[in-house]
């Protein structure tokens, strides 16, 4: 798993999942750019990343805005020279019935899941292209692949994830770059503990075969195996880590 002198930008790495995975790449070598609407939780992990000696920078970020993005993006090449991994960890969702949200719920929805992705993507290819070489590794959510009441449109924009890095994975497979998917089931973050009932946690412990949720280094594990240069030749893959509880093919 060895990232030593890599650089990687995390979307969403202010908490949860995203701080995970930053943490576990810094912990492997790389130097990581931190991208997070929230300037003080995004500060905060990335003096956690330079207490492992690892070079780290805080960019305040709002992946809807493809501007915005360039412009951040930018500004790691310019600090680091370089970029090796994308993750497109950003995410939101209400936890609501479909009949009663609104278009305007769906189009934040949509903008962070799925527009973000596609922004940071085009970004980081436009610097991993010419070097011949890269890897990008979305989040998306077992709720894609076998749904998830009262999450209809965040599963639809993680089904749009999984379809675009798949044939994104084709088209660039040939400059050397890798694009796979990571895709967890009920992992426990702040966004979740704000979402879910203390009843509705338990009932989801009860149903997954290790009697216990998700946790962010799980999920970043996954990410560290499709970032690592051992993965070379592995692209265009959907990994599940639920714990069991979707044992889809």
């Amino acid at each position: 798993m060895d990232l030593d002198g890599q650089v990687a930008i995390v979307t969403g790495a202010g908490q949860g999942i995203g701080r995970g995975i930053a943490l576990a790449l810094a912990d492997q070598g790389a130097s990581v750019a931190l991208f997070d609407l929230n300037a003080g939780t995004v500060a905060q992990v990335a003096a956690e990343i330079r207490a492992l000696g690892r070079e780290a920078t805080e960019i305040e970020v709002d992946v809807t805005d493809g501007d915005r993005v360039s412009a951040a993006t930018a500004d790691v090449m310019a600090r680091f020279g370089r970029l090796d991994v994308l993750v497109n960890n950003a995410g939101w969702t209400p936890n609501e019935p479909f009949v009663t949200s609104v278009p305007g719920t769906w189009e934040r929805i949509i903008g962070v899941n799925y527009r973000g992705v596609l922004h940071c993507t085009r970004s980081a290819l436009g610097h991993m292209i010419p070097r011949g070489v890269g890897r990008i590794v979305s989040i998306a959510s077992d709720a894609a692949r076998v749904g998830t009441p009262r999450e209809a449109v965040y599963a639809g924009a993680k089904a749009a994830v999984i379809g675009f890095s798949k044939s994104l994975a084709a088209e660039v497979a040939r400059h050397g770059i890798t694009v796979n998917v990571v895709s967890p089931a009920t992992v426990d973050t702040p966004l979740l503990r704000g979402m879910l009932t203390a009843e509705q946690i338990e009932r989801r412990e009860k149903a997954n075969p290790m009697g216990r949720l998700g946790r962010p280094e799980d999920v970043a594990a996954a990410v560290l195996f499709f970032a690592s240069p051992g993965a070379g030749y592995v692209t265009g893959q959907v990994l599940s880590v639920n714990g069991g509880v979707v044992r889809a093919g």
